[in-house]
């Protein structure tokens, strides 16, 4: 796990134990908080290769289907228009957005100036 992501990891051992310094404790109690983290904690959905927890994109398609449901039986649906968006395509399409990271305070002011035309 922690080759895989040592930053998702440190993040989960965080909020799920409190443990901010990896390095303090021993090798076989790291592995073990390791292996008891949730299946949507940040390192499992990494290895994954999702983004998203498991209980949004069940809901996102449970409302999909019930608007489509609910679509069908309308004036619309019967003629085939305005059929409505999938909200789980539009939450699995913010996985795309790239995020910006800075290694340093300088680093990220430029980029903002950048972007305000400065």
């Amino acid at each position: 796990m922690y080759a895989s992501g040592k930053d998702e990891l440190t993040c989960d051992l965080a909020e799920t134990y409190g443990v901010f310094d990896m390095r303090a404790l021993p090798v076989t109690t790291l592995a073990t908080l390791a292996c008891g983290l949730s299946a949507d904690s940040r390192i499992r959905r990494k290895i994954a290769g999702t983004k998203l927890p498991s209980e949004i994109m069940l809901l996102a398609a449970a409302v999909d289907q019930l608007s489509m449901l609910v679509w069908m039986r309308s004036k619309d649906g019967a003629k085939n228009r305005n059929r409505p968006k999938s909200i789980l395509s539009a939450v699995l399409d913010e996985e795309k957005d790239e995020v910006e990271t800075f290694d340093s305070p300088e680093a990220f002011l430029a980029a903002r100036a950048k972007a305000l035309g400065g």
